[in-house]
């Protein structure tokens, strides 16, 4: 095999899980919907997994009716996984090291309820916040790390996280098992300071790539001054998704979105992460 294959197969094979991170309505989901539509466009298999307990309109943009059952249920549900939790610290078991989850597995091994599958994408659903004094959602993140920690894929499987927003879920170590994080940058200075914590606290657990994509850019002016901010910060930009109507029509009429004039936008990103 020459060298250059051989660096291409190590390079797919670590850029499987990607995280996609940001600040609150800078466009996550929005993001993992156009990146899904590219990657299967480009022959990949995509599993999207719904890490974010607060948001709940994620199936809808993906084209599904439903939500898929919650995988905490899978494992018990969410008290249990209290219970388990409390268990392991009092015998002694840091909490970063509880491990929910003890085989590895595949996504064929999950029983369909608790993973839909429509168009070529799969969505799993960790778990939500659904009701008042309803506790702390850090057994769901002990989950999305266990999970993403034992999931094994194929070469030609590429898992999407829609992270929560906010920086949170790297107190929770989700990341430990991702490839690589993808920041969403709107044009906004809460989103460029979001984007340095993520930068920051990605660089803590060993992650060195950690790319920004900017989103909602109407000029390129606006993409110039957020690129400059950022590489000034060390975070490569590595694409921009322009402000599209149909994408602003379909979040409001919470109907499935559609990639429009942003697949160009996406094929270029795509590009870079899988050359």
């Amino acid at each position: 095999m020459l060298i250059a294959d051989c660096w291409q197969l190590w390079y797919d094979k670590v850029m499987n899980k990607i995280a996609v991170c940001g600040k609150g309505g800078s466009g996550k989901s929005v993001l993992v919907r156009l990146l899904a539509d590219g990657l299967r466009r480009h022959g990949r298999r995509v599993l999207v997994v719904d890490s974010d307990e607060s948001n709940t309109g994620l199936f809808r943009m993906l084209g599904f009716a439903r939500p898929p059952e919650p995988l905490v249920g899978l494992l018990g549900g969410k008290r249990k996984l209290e219970e388990m939790l409390e268990e392991a610290i009092r015998a002694g078991t840091p909490e970063m090291q509880v491990d929910l989850i003890r085989q590895p597995l595949q996504p064929k091994d999950i029983p369909p309820e608790y993973m839909l599958e429509k168009d070529g994408t799969r969505l799993i659903c960790i778990g939500k916040i659904l009701m008042a004094l309803e506790g702390c959602a850090c057994p769901m993140g002990i989950v999305s790390r266990s999970f993403l920690k034992r999931l094994r894929l194929e070469p030609d499987e590429v898992v999407l996280v829609d992270m929560e927003a906010g920086v949170e879920h790297f107190g929770r170590g989700v990341e430990t098992s991702i490839d690589c994080v993808l920041v969403v940058v709107e044009p906004s200075l809460d989103s460029l300071e979001v984007a340095e914590k993520i930068h920051e606290l990605a660089g803590q657990i060993n992650i060195a790539d950690v790319w920004a994509v900017l989103n909602k850019i109407t000029s390129e002016s606006i993409a110039k001054r957020l690129t400059e901010y950022l590489d000034k910060r060390g975070i490569r930009v590595i694409g921009e998704i322009h402000q599209d109507a149909e994408i602003f029509e379909s979040s409001l009429e919470g109907r499935p979105v559609q990639s429009g004039v942003s697949s160009y936008d996406i094929d270029k990103i795509l590009d870079f992460l899988f050359p």
